[in-house]
């Protein structure tokens, strides 16, 4: 069946986007989506489930039947947003209706919910709807997920568990718990093109070590300099050499594969030093939190030691702690997926499909988990507008007939049986565990 002869109503993809996006759901905050998410998908027929580590932060799987002998597809998207009103240390306006609501204005949705990724997990909702309201009959079971812990909150400081856990919650918790398919394809913004691989991720924590604490009247010198016993004021002075040593290391670690480019990016992402309630005295401590991206061949140790030259070579004393780490993966054998999603693609908008651009890869999408559980992934979706966060309607419409054609491509393939080969297993597969590059 082509996507032509199903029937997506637009006007109700509209209305599932706005209904999923005016409902709250910050990351550790994702329960009410998700309940609105489990009583949609129970309406229509795909016998959900609460699949959570967590009572109040669980992903949501919904099934479409095969008859058994065909490839399966799970279609994923998350439910949790990036911007939370409690953000007023990061964002100037955090109760802006544009962090925490959505809205329709000449053609076009606006909403960080709607971009990030409520959007695309309407679409595909509409697809799997069109399908099954078609009578369509699948050879491979049709996996519907939804969910929480994607945006990338981690557990550092006092900031702890359960409400700062994120890959653990989520994508790879219902992987665990039977959100298995053949295939897997992640619905977030790409511009129509699509990415087999992204970036994982390395976090530092940078402390500066002060001198004893100095009441204000008997500060020495207020000059910047690494003698200055202010934490603070000591890494004032490593700040750009910090941003020097970022902007080499995008540089020296690309990585190219069949499945697209990483360009991974080092970001200083917050620094906490002091007391502002306690300001007449100078710190002791200063922390810069660093995010490095990483590729498939990335060491986080030999990262953790460039940082520590950083922190010498300013001769500054401190600390270097990596507190978080997590590994790329590539797609590993996609073809049956790439090829449906690449049809599927053609009949929706014409032309060839092609890779995403590097930003794409370089960012952290569940595709990720989907490769490192060994279900090879591709992520696709409409494009997305970061500054104005927004997405046409048109756009949505096509990727919903996208999603739908791509779910009726893969899964109406037949599955061949594998048997097992016996003999020695090359233990270099990126599949199973080894030691650092």
């Amino acid at each position: 069946m082509e996507v032509s002869d199903l029937s997506i109503d637009r006007d109700e993809l509209v209305e599932l986007t706005l209904a999923l996006c005016n409902i709250e759901s910050p990351a550790g905050q994702e329960a009410e989506v998700g309940h609105f998410i489990y009583d949609w998908m129970d309406r229509e027929g795909f016998a959900p489930k609460r699949i959570g580590m967590f009572p109040d932060r669980f992903n949501v799987l919904g099934k479409l039947p095969g008859t058994g002998d065909g490839y399966s597809l799970i279609l994923n998207s998350h439910m949790d947003t990036g911007r939370s009103k409690a953000d007023v240390w990061s964002i100037r306006k955090p109760a802006s209706l544009i962090n925490h609501g959505a809205w329709v204005e000449d053609g076009t949705l606006f909403g960080e919910g709607v971009v990030n990724d409520k959007g695309p997990m309407a679409a595909f909702l509409m697809a799997a709807k069109a399908i099954k309201t078609a009578g369509v009959a699948l050879r491979g079971d049709l996996l519907l997920s939804a969910v929480p812990g994607e945006i990338g909150y981690e557990a550092v400081d006092e900031f702890q568990s359960p409400a700062y856990l994120s890959k653990e919650v989520g994508a790879r918790y219902l992987i665990q718990h039977g959100g298995v398919a053949d295939f897997a394809l992640v619905a977030e913004g790409t511009d129509f093109r699509y990415s087999g691989i992204e970036a994982g991720k390395a976090f530092f924590k940078i402390t500066i070590f002060g001198d004893c604490q100095y009441y204000t009247p008997f500060t020495p010198s207020a000059e910047a300099s690494p003698s200055h016993p202010n934490a603070i004021v000591r890494a004032g002075i490593l700040l750009p050499a910090l941003q020097a040593w970022a902007c080499a290391y995008e540089g020296r670690y690309r990585y190219s594969c069949k499945d697209g480019t990483i360009e991974p990016k080092a970001v200083i992402g917050a620094i906490r030093g002091g007391n502002p309630y306690h300001v007449t005295r100078t710190s002791e401590l200063c922390s810069i939190y660093v995010d490095c991206r990483l590729t498939p061949e990335s060491d986080p140790l030999e990262l953790r030691r460039e940082l520590r030259d950083v922190l010498a070579d300013c001769s500054l004393p401190g600390d270097v702690e990596l507190f978080l780490y997590r590994r790329s993966y590539a797609s590993g054998d996609n073809q049956v997926l790439l090829e449906g999603l690449s049809a599927a693609h053609a009949a929706a908008l014409g032309g060839p499909l092609e890779l995403a651009a590097p930003v794409y890869s370089s960012m952290w999408r569940d595709v990720l988990i989907f490769n490192e559980m060994g279900i090879p992934s591709i992520t696709y979706g409409p494009p997305r507008s970061f500054h104005k966060q927004a997405l046409t309607i048109d756009d949505l419409d096509r990727a919903a007939a996208v999603y739908a054609q791509t779910a009726i491509e893969v899964c109406s393939k037949e599955k061949p049986h594998k048997r097992p080969t016996g003999g020695d297993r090359d233990a270099s597969s990126t599949h199973l565990p080894h030691h650092f590059p």
